[in-house]
């Protein structure tokens, strides 16, 4: 009979036990089975030896168990194993070859299988959890499998009554008139800690609240704090970002009538206002900061240096100056960063 070199399957270690368990030979076995004598004394070799779980002896079932187990961890491995085949495999992949069109061309040349792309794969990703970066020599060095940035898809289809910012009426891109803000969170190194701030447009006026966590409850009723007081000309729209901690925004339509929109996905420079003011406080709240250790006299004062700064973008007047002679008439306090309470 002609030798194959098949896996085994469990029938025919089945097969296996129940003949030697009958005294036959290894040879006997083979030629029952139609399979070379050195595979069956390699299954019986390899398969019967103790262990710390394990008293010795052939057993069809543990042995087809280890045989699979084996086959994942070879799988892995191979390119370990194998110096030559590692060192062909990194060089096509520096030619900027892929997995795929290097398995397929060694089959191609070999005429046989030599390795799978899924098994190149994972050596490549197990080299880079040892810090080898084989990832950085794919054609698109990605440091996962997978889609990047794809798990759990975006927070936004669970946002009640969302807008997109290209619903914003276009003369608020302009910054011509006043009652347009942009809202974010800045965040810091200690978990928990967050301070939400607001900008208006065209003042570029800073208003503060401490936060106790990114919770969106919480964030909404700050937002309604720090605009409640506003007379309505001056709470006309809020610009945010895709964060669920925005993800109440409605309660500042239905409450106080201030319409919110949202920027695109993964487009934060939309809302470049806030996000060019964060980075301005940064000089002095920067993000290794322990809110915990900074009392709110001396946020309101860090804001209070921002809000008192001249900008050229204003004509070298100050954003306080800006927004508090458009609200002279009502009985805020100039210095202050906080909205007062309703009297």
């Amino acid at each position: 009979m002609g030798r194959c070199y098949g896996q085994l399957s469990l029938n025919e270690r089945i097969e296996i036990y129940r003949l030697h368990a009958d005294g036959r030979s290894t040879r006997w076995i083979a030629r029952f089975l139609g399979r070379s004598g050195s595979t069956i004394s390699r299954e019986l070799r390899r398969n019967s030896v103790p262990t710390k779980v394990w008293p010795g002896g052939y057993d069809a079932v543990r042995a087809h168990k280890l045989a699979e187990r084996r086959r994942r961890w070879d799988c892995r491995f191979k390119l370990a194993r194998q110096p030559a085949l590692r060192r062909l495999v990194r060089d096509r992949l520096a030619m900027g070859w892929s997995p795929e069109q290097i398995a397929g061309r060694l089959a191609l040349e070999q005429r046989r299988t030599v390795i799978s792309h899924e098994s190149i794969y994972r050596y490549i990703y197990h080299r880079t959890a040892q810090k080898d970066y084989w990832h950085r020599l794919l054609p698109r060095a990605k440091s996962r499998r997978g889609r990047l940035g794809q798990r759990g898809g975006s927070p936004i289809r669970f946002f009640k009554n969302r807008r997109s910012l290209a619903e914003r009426p276009p003369h608020v891109a302009a910054r011509s008139t006043f009652g347009h803000w942009e809202a974010d969170l800045m965040l810091f190194a200690r978990y928990g800690q967050a301070v939400l701030i607001t900008h208006e447009r065209r003042s570029r006026l800073l208003l503060i609240s401490r936060q106790p966590n990114k919770a969106a409850g919480p964030v909404a009723r700050s937002l309604l704090s720090q605009f409640g007081s506003l007379p309505a000309d001056l709470r006309q729209t809020c610009t945010f970002d895709n964060g669920t901690e925005f993800a109440e925004h409605w309660r500042l339509t239905e409450s106080i009538g201030m319409q919110t929109f949202f920027c695109d996905t993964h487009a934060p420079w939309q809302k470049g206002g806030i996000e060019n003011a964060i980075g301005r406080l940064r000089r002095t709240l920067p993000r290794k900061t322990d809110l915990a250790l900074c009392p709110d006299d001396d946020l309101n004062a860090y804001v209070r240096t921002y809000n008192n700064t001249p900008r050229k973008c204003l004509a070298f007047r100050t954003p306080a100056e800006l927004f508090w002679g458009v609200l002279n008439p009502l009985h805020f306090k100039r210095d202050s960063t906080f909205p007062l309470s309703r009297e």
